[in-house]
């Protein structure tokens, strides 16, 4: 609560009851010249009232409620490894949408997989691609990266791919072939369905994600060719060139696709 004598006259600016506010004055203090006041936090909503002269005092009810943030996991949390073993191996609605989408089918021992009927948090239950994402080094399992699909595209949703909340992406990929079919040579692309039309001209593909895991993407031990499907908006070509950029330096060769459309994917399709 507020101690009202100790403000003159005048607007004030302090610090909320929940710690936050101590460090950002989300509390406006109005002082009239009887004496009086009101308060509110920005942050929370607490409001405080004081007119001793007219016999009103509405203490604050509402106090400065910060959220706790959900715990972050560096790794797979369990509701994901079991997540994870309830998938098939790609097969039904999956196969018929990859086919649509002019992709290769990915092995059976690689990492991705399907659901049959996965609730979307919109409430939307349907099939959909399910990716063990792991860490490019070290191989650990970080998250899973699941697309809502119909057998001839994605799911009709705001957002029909997603990673698996409160998980860390750091350093993750998604091997769409298994570590034991690299040997000398390696594809990557940003998007699942992007690497898997890379693999129709090289193969063994695995998807980075997206434009900053290309950008940070290690040089691997063994790996001689990389081959990059580049997406040819900005954030695309710079992860390229910057990924490409490194493993060169590391005396890799590198090829660059350079195609006329935005991925390699959108050119199978206006092909077929």
């Amino acid at each position: 609560m507020i101690v009202w004598s100790d403000y003159p006259p005048g607007n004030h600016r302090i610090g909320c009851i929940c710690g936050v506010g101590s460090i950002k004055k989300n509390v406006g203090v109005t002082i009239y010249p009887d004496g009086g006041g009101r308060a509110h936090c920005w942050k929370c909503g607490l409001k405080e009232t004081y007119f001793p002269k007219r016999g009103v005092y509405r203490p604050a009810t509402v106090a400065c409620i910060v959220k706790a943030q959900p715990q972050k996991h560096e790794r797979l949390s369990e509701w994901g490894h079991a997540l994870w073993s309830e998938c098939q191996p790609i097969s039904g609605v999956a196969t018929v949408y990859l086919q649509a989408r002019r992709c290769v089918i990915p092995p059976t021992d690689g990492d991705l997989r399907w659901h049959p009927s996965l609730k979307h948090p919109s409430g939307h239950v349907g099939p959909a691609l399910v990716a063990l994402v792991t860490n490019a080094v070290t191989r650990e399992a970080l998250s899973l990266h699941r697309t809502w699909i119909t057998p001839t595209g994605k799911a009709s949703l705001e957002t029909p791919r997603m990673p698996l909340a409160n998980h860390s992406l750091k350093n993750g990929v998604i091997r769409l072939w298994p570590d034991e079919a690299v040997t000398y040579g390696l594809g990557i692309a940003e998007g699942i369905e992007t690497a898997l039309s890379l693999a129709w001209a090289y193969s063994p593909v695995w998807s980075v994600i997206d434009a900053g895991h290309m950008a940070q993407f290690p040089v691997l031990e063994g790996i001689e060719t990389l081959f990059i499907a580049q997406d040819q908006d900005p954030a695309g070509q710079s992860a390229a060139s910057t990924c490409a950029r490194r493993w060169t330096d590391a005396g890799c060769e590198v090829f660059i696709t350079d195609q006329t459309t935005n991925d390699l994917n959108d050119s199978l399709k206006e092909a077929a």
